[in-house]
């Protein structure tokens, strides 16, 4: 065995140094693996070198050789597999160093066509507790064996090795980071524009369409389908088709719930994912299964109201979909979903504002057309009984009739144009119902006592006086068709912030609870037209006690209390 001088140790030292601050430059996993090996091979001298670097798991992840052809390399029946001395150096701290590999009983022998090694030096590369990795020489030149002088010398290399394997890594993961955050940018990029178009968009075709087409395009995907539920049923059915390839992803246009891969992420909400050839593929196109297709995903295209449809996607990349890419495609696919409630939200609250109109329609014409027309029936009914007692008043009865009926003319003719009947005219809330209950009297018989303002609470806004205006109408014609009142009360006053209306009458009454099948829609009518504009309404009322329906309505101003004023009516 050759012992090196002091000078000799220090000019490979020296060497070594010099080498090894070039490979702590070296930023590239691979080449630096092999530049590792051929300093070795430099260093030790010997005829053949390897580096071999472990994963997370502790596994053989990349095994670099140095003097091997490549013709060699080929022959090889299978790579290192981490068995032998190179696993037992992978499980040790200290360096391994024989004169015979064959004859080391931890030897695992050779691989058919591996060339013949004799002599070994193995030496870890460690940093702190972690071994990363190891450096393997065999076959020292012009020496039966390695040295003590060369283990040394190898053992240094290992530890700038270590250094440089760690910056390396370092280098390729922040890299690796710049790469998924690039990614990550341009996939919240093409999310803001299809939010940004999706948000515009009336049309769940287009919103299916531009979904479909975008994401296909920015993926570079083959195939894609669109499943929707048909409104509450459990069938899922296809509305959306886009591909590269004949044919489509399934054989069947319709999935029930829970029914195949569409129909159990509809199910569960859940992705899904298949990669091919699948023994559950039955569900499959034939053109599809002949097709170069690895992967289906499929997602769900969930909203507030649950699973609204499904979206698949093909691909005939043979990388598995990653965990970045099935967040983006499930981020899709919830956009997409909740696009076409939207749409679904906007076509329901469009029939829900019909049936509003057609039912502020139907209480126009009952509170105000049509108790006009019973008014005129109320008026033709009293000239009636006069016509063999009173002739005369009879005929003013009968002219009263065909003037009201004139004005309810009138007054549809305006509704048909503007679906508004104009039922206080150019009068103010005073006036108007100030002539209703004129209507009354003259028309039932009953006595009648109106108290109100004298200015006529000209500071109401329309709407409110409308409302109340309709109310007393409602309120009056319900004493006269099921009161049997012999006395009236209406009073119209202002408090604070309110105005106010109280119709109170010494009629039969009623019992609460069977008022709407007694009195139809009157009462709810009262208490909606009072609500609509921010005011309420109470009734009460019991058999035999007659009736008071008090109805109030914001007022701007605060008038003062001597401005009312008592006026019976004749």
């Amino acid at each position: 065995m050759v012992t090196l001088t002091r000078e000799q140790l220090e000019e490979r030292l020296a060497a070594l140094h010099r080498a090894s601050l070039e490979l702590v430059q070296d930023i590239s996993v691979e080449s630096l693996l092999e530049r590792i090996a051929m300093v070795a091979c430099e260093q030790a001298g010997a005829r053949y070198a390897a580096v071999g670097v472990l994963d997370e798991k502790g596994q053989l992840e990349r095994f670099i050789t140095v003097g091997m052809q490549d013709n060699e390399i080929r022959r090889l029946s299978h790579p290192p597999r981490g068995e032998g001395l190179i696993g037992a150096l992978m499980h040790t701290k200290e360096p391994i160093r024989v004169a015979d590999v064959t004859s080391d009983e931890r030897s695992a022998g050779f691989p058919k066509g591996h060339p013949v090694m004799t002599s070994f030096l193995g030496i870890p590369i460690r940093q702190g507790d972690n071994q990363l990795g190891q450096i393997y020489l065999t076959n020292k030149i012009n020496a039966p064996t390695f040295t003590n002088d060369d283990q040394q010398v190898i053992e240094t290399l290992a530890a700038y090795a270590a250094i440089a394997i760690s910056n390396a890594r370092l280098y390729n993961q922040l890299i690796q980071r710049d790469r998924v955050l690039t990614r990550r940018n341009e996939n919240l990029g093409l999310l803001n524009d299809m939010a940004t178009t999706l948000a515009s968009s009336t049309d769940i075709d287009q919103i299916l369409d531009k979904t479909l087409n975008q994401l296909m395009d920015f993926l570079n995907l083959e195939m894609g389908e669109i499943f929707l539920r048909q409104g509450d049923s459990n069938t899922l059915s296809l509305v959306q088709h886009r591909g590269r390839a004949a044919g489509s992803i399934w054989n069947h246009d319709q999935f029930q719930m829970g029914e195949g891969m569409v129909g159990k992420t509809a199910e569960n909400g859940q992705p899904a994912l298949m990669v091919l050839p699948n023994n559950d593929g039955h569900d499959l196109d034939r053109a599809f299964l002949d097709g170069c297709f690895h992967q289906i995903a499929c997602f769900p295209l969930t909203a507030r109201r649950g699973v609204l449809g499904v979206m698949c996607v093909a691909t005939c990349h043979p990388q598995p979909f990653g965990e970045m890419e099935m967040q983006f495609l499930s981020a899709i696919s919830a956009l997409a979903g909740t696009a076409v409630e939207n749409v679904l939200l906007n076509v329901q609250q469009r029939r829900l504002a019909v049936l509003e109109e057609r039912e502020r329609i139907g209480m126009d014409l009952h509170d105000g057309i049509i108790q006009s027309i019973y008014a005129v029936g109320l008026t033709l009914e009293h000239a009636r009984l006069l016509m063999d007692s009173d002739s005369d008043q009879a005929r003013k009865r009968i002219n009263q009739a065909m003037n009201d009926l004139n004005s309810t003319i009138r007054d549809i003719r305006a509704y048909i144009l503007d679906l508004r009947p104009r039922q206080l005219h150019d009068e103010n809330l005073m006036q108007g119902i100030q002539r209703l209950v004129s209507e009354f009297r003259a028309n039932t018989l009953v006595e009648v006592t109106l108290r109100g303002p004298l200015d006529g609470m000209v500071g109401l806004p329309d709407a409110q006086a409308l409302a109340l205006f309709h109310i007393c109408q409602e309120a009056l014609a319900n004493v006269a068709k099921h009161g049997r009142a012999h006395h009236v009360d209406v009073s119209l006053w202002a408090t604070g912030e309110r105005a106010l209306l109280e119709v109170r009458d010494d009629g039969h009454g009623f019992e609460m609870d069977k008022a709407k099948v007694s009195l139809g829609h009157g009462l709810s009518n009262m208490q909606t037209r009072a609500r609509n504009v921010g005011g309420d309404l109470d009734i009460n009322s019991e058999p035999g006690a007659g009736t008071t329906v008090l109805a109030w309505v914001p007022y701007p101003e605060n008038p003062s209390p001597t401005h009312v004023a008592t006026e019976p009516v004749e």
